[in-house]
């Protein structure tokens, strides 16, 4: 936490919305974006009650585009919800990186076949809020989707938008989804740059690695490649998840820098739709109870898969491994993902130390 001088600097400051972060909020903005970076960076205004902290923190809330995410949803179809509930119980948020962030944000511009999500994460925070898991299911998945029979599970934003998005997973997971967030690409520049750029470790060409600073453009271009890559669309998902690692750890090292973190705070929430739930009091109530969690603390993995594959009408597909997966995500729903981890780190597909 910041300490009290400079938090009531940041929160007195100028609203950095005049400049640079302005300008990002009209540019495409960042597919991939992870939801837990939001409640993560929000720990810098977890406390203080002045008007000034008032006036600011309503500043951030109002900058997060809502969606009823859940409304088209049959509440007796749904995983059960935690035995333990209330400040105490483990919180799963599904996060979409999409087209376009807007057309799920307002409903009256979504149109159905517009739109598809190029990255899905399931966020879990666990119930002690000293852990934290960020599993990517890829987007060629081949699912069944409520009402349309098997199809990639991208597609399922793309028929019914958020709601039946959340209804896929929550099928194929078992697990019950508490918040909804999404977002689009190009922001991934005004954020890395809102930070000064990041730091990702890379391979150096010779056996080693190299911590190799990038900028926002830099960032971007790393994120989005794949064909250079040998394993593809798995390779550029573990990237991104790397620029994800990455704007944590600088987040948490600028905690001290009250205008770099208003930038940073300006931007990150302009950059997210999210559920109505998911408002600025259900964030700093994450925080408070998650402050003590360090970068380390957070698994990034992608979802367990046997392969590639073709669909019976000829689509590219990925095939999910439901021997590793199912028991996963029963982790998962029962709070238990760092002892799974553990216990099967010879099958699981964490994020390295070392991206490629």
């Amino acid at each position: 936490m910041a300490a009290p001088d400079r938090m009531n600097d940041l929160l007195t400051a100028p609203n950095p919305v005049d400049g640079d972060v302005r300008h990002a909020r009209r540019a495409p903005r960042s597919r991939g974006f992870v939801a837990g970076i939001v409640v993560g960076a929000l720990l810098l205004v977890g406390g203080g009650g002045a008007a000034a902290y008032f006036g600011y923190r309503m500043s951030l809330d109002n900058n997060m585009e809502r969606v009823d995410a859940f409304a088209e949803i049959d509440p007796t179809t749904r995983p059960s919800a935690p035995a333990v509930e209330g400040p105490t119980a483990p919180v799963n948020i599904l996060v979409l990186g999409s087209d376009s962030r807007i057309s799920a944000g307002d409903p009256t511009a979504w149109e159905a076949g517009a739109q598809r999500t190029d990255a899905i994460m399931l966020v879990h925070l666990a119930a002690d809020r000293k852990s934290a898991a960020a599993i990517s299911i890829p987007r060629d998945s081949w699912v069944p989707i409520p009402g349309h029979g098997e199809a990639k599970i991208n597609a399922a934003f793309s028929y019914g938008g958020p709601s039946l998005m959340i209804q896929t997973v929550e099928n194929l997971t078992g697990v019950r989804i508490d918040h909804f967030a999404v977002t689009d690409f190009e922001s991934f520049e005004a954020l890395t740059d809102s930070l000064d750029g990041v730091e990702i470790t890379v391979p150096d060409g010779n056996g080693g690695s190299v911590r190799q600073a990038m900028n926002g453009e830099e960032a971007l271009t790393f994120a989005r490649e794949r064909y250079a890559l040998a394993n593809g669309d798995f390779g550029r998902v573990q990237r991104q998840q790397a620029w994800m690692r990455a704007i944590v750890a600088k987040a948490k090292n600028s905690m001290t820098e009250p205008l770099k973190m208003g930038r940073f705070l300006e931007t990150i929430t302009s950059s997210v739709a999210v559920d109505e739930g998911l408002t600025i009091d259900r964030i700093q109530d994450l925080v408070m109870g998650a402050g003590d969690m360090a970068t380390n603390d957070i698994t990034f993995m992608t979802a367990p898969y046997s392969g590639t594959g073709r669909s019976a009408d000829g689509q590219s597909i990925v095939v999910l491994d439901r021997a590793t997966f199912d028991p996963l995500m029963e982790a998962v729903a029962n709070d238990e993902v760092p002892d799974f981890v553990a216990a099967n780190s010879d099958v699981v597909d964490v994020l390295p130390a070392v991206v490629q």
